[in-house]
């Protein structure tokens, strides 16, 4: 359902936004809206709240956001409390942000590795998925994490390459589970 929810939502907003020309405008909002709702808990709290009726939540969301972002953006977010899904609103501005990246070609990578990386190090990583993918640009994520030993993890959407020596030491104790020694064909 919240799937749904947010694709439903996302793409409306996605609609309007390259409707008017606002693609930016509108992404901007959505990166700004999600960080004042991450950052202050309580907002979510009080919108989520069972007690707190439709009308209270509106009034709520008007006074914090109405004149700060477009009229579209508190409208969305009117229809969204109205409906009673504001506890998927994350995963709509999520969505949303997501297409815009994907309309102007921007990547997400994430990419875990034993040892930090240098900053030329990075700049090859970032323009080998450029040279490889169709994104023109890319978010990147670095994360350590020495437990994979060597060589690098790299997760793009649901696709994940792993060059990682844990990963390399695993299949190879896999493989070598498999053959089996037939008792006789020893030699002393």
């Amino acid at each position: 359902m919240a799937k749904l929810v947010s694709k439903t939502y996302g793409d409306a907003l996605f609609e309007i936004a390259a409707e008017s020309g606002r693609m930016d405008e509108f992404y901007e909002e959505a990166l700004s809206v999600r960080a004042v709702l991450e950052e202050n808990a309580q907002i979510s709290k009080l919108m989520n709240h069972p007690k707190i009726v439709k009308e209270e939540k509106i009034k709520i969301i008007e006074n914090i956001f109405k004149g700060r972002i477009s009229d579209e953006m508190t409208g969305l977010m009117r229809m969204i409390v109205d409906k009673g899904h504001f506890m998927e609103f994350g995963s709509v501005l999520d969505y949303f942000i997501n297409e815009v990246k994907e309309s102007k070609h921007i990547g997400t990578a994430y990419v875990t590795t034993a040892m930090e990386l240098s900053e030329r190090q990075k700049a090859d990583v970032v323009a080998k998925l450029i040279e490889t993918t169709s994104y023109v640009e890319f978010e990147m994520h670095y994360e350590v994490d020495a437990a994979i030993i060597g060589g690098m993890v790299i997760r793009i959407k649901d696709r994940v390459v792993d060059s990682s020596i844990r990963t390399r030491i695993y299949g190879l104790s896999r493989e070598l589970s498999k053959i089996q020694l037939k008792v006789g064909e020893c030699a002393p």
